[in-house]
């Protein structure tokens, strides 16, 4: 049966269950037509690439300097006038820490990857003396229980705390057909973090900020806890002027990552999957940490055309493909420029955690710069 009259006979309640997630039919019926088509050469970037130049990587002033100081004013003013936002990616589950929701997971004795959150959005309303929004963009599968952690917080004056959904797609078969499951039904599956600038618009959040006088939204991964809001790089943030800014660390040793390109003379953040057949991406000295800053009403008023990449993933013994975007390509859409940060120590920005073995190796480290940071006494 062809995907058309596939779509036509779905249910009115998962059509209803997708239509609230930004599901778009139309779209999955482009995306048909694609698949196994030069999936390689789509992902890749056509035109110039280039290694940046050394002048398109900035850093942070050093600790005591006029610079810093200047920034850092910049920064706490824009905090106590309620201009900005931290919206945290909280979708995914800990599929190598037992399967349960990212943000619940224990990090330190008795604190949650979302409990520390609370504590930096506390921390800061009391710095700035305004609270601070705190905003998480969840899944189908992490938003209940997030807001069940939530409790009463939610729904609190100018969406202090608040969640929305992620857009959700149907996975098609190698050859561009609805997939079935073992129990014959579509499989629903989340389009990416690059869902972010849609579906927070979508959510009306960031309408109701603007109209309250916000200004920057600071986008990061739930569990990157050095990802903070920063006044030194908020304030640098302002002062370039431009709409968006990118958080990169240094490679070391085997890392790999999207990082900063020239791309026809642009600079953009890039995924290694998308550079040329034959670019090698050590020339590429840092890595993107997922962290941004960006102007509230670019991010509103953004109208760009999206690379969803083709994956391939197996949904039990079979294989199925889906179609994802990826957070970075906002640097496609809007002048990025590039904060080199710290990876290591108390000043970190760097600290992700995948497994429990590297959640046991980094609690130390978490610890104290979560209590350097106020988000724990």
């Amino acid at each position: 049966m062809a995907l058309r009259a596939q779509l036509a006979t779905l249910p009115a309640s998962l059509l209803e269950r997708l239509r609230t997630r930004g599901f778009d039919p139309e779209q999955l019926l482009r995306w048909a037509t694609l698949v196994g088509q030069e999936r390689d050469a789509r992902n890749r970037l056509s035109g110039t690439v280039e290694p940046p130049a050394p002048e398109d990587i900035a850093d942070i002033p050093a600790e005591g300097t006029p610079a810093q100081a200047r920034y850092r004013a910049l920064g706490l003013e824009a905090l106590r006038r309620g201009e900005v936002a931290l919206c945290v990616l909280a979708g995914g589950m800990a599929t190598r820490m037992g399967g349960v929701v990212k943000a619940l997971v224990e990090v330190l004795p008795g604190r949650t990857f979302l409990d520390l959150r609370l504590g930096e959005s506390e921390h800061l309303a009391r710095v700035a003396g305004v609270p601070v929004p705190l905003w998480l963009m969840t899944s189908e599968a992490t938003e209940k229980p997030i807001r069940e952690a939530l409790g009463p917080r939610l729904g609190s004056e100018g969406d202090r705390y608040a969640t929305f959904e992620q857009h959700v797609a149907l996975r098609l078969t190698p050859s561009g057909e609805l997939f079935l499951d073992e129990a014959g039904e579509p499989s629903v599956y989340a389009t990416g973090h690059g869902d972010l600038p849609d579906a927070l618009r979508r959510s009306g959040l960031l309408e109701r900020f603007i109209a309250r006088g916000g200004r920057v939204v600071w986008m990061a991964n739930l569990d990157n806890l050095g990802a903070s809001v920063d006044p030194v790089i908020l304030g640098w943030h302002l002062a370039h002027g431009g709409p968006l800014s990118v958080e990169v660390v240094d490679k070391v040793g085997s890392d790999k990552g999207g990082g900063p390109l020239r791309w026809d003379g642009r600079t953009i953040i890039a995924e290694d999957f998308r550079l040329p057949l034959g670019f090698d991406a050590q020339q590429v000295p840092v890595f993107n940490t997922n962290t941004f800053l960006v102007s509230a009403t670019a991010l509103q008023d953004l109208s760009m055309e999206w690379t969803y990449v083709e994956v391939e993933k197996k949904v039990g013994d079979r294989d199925a493909v889906q179609f994802e975007r990826i957070l970075n390509e906002l640097t496609i859409g809007l002048p990025a420029r590039v904060l080199r940060v710290p990876r290591d120590g108390l000043a970190s920005r760097f600290l992700p955690v995948k497994d429990v073995a590297e959640l046991e190796r980094r609690r130390p480290e978490i610890e104290a710069v979560a209590r350097s940071r106020g988000m724990i006494p």
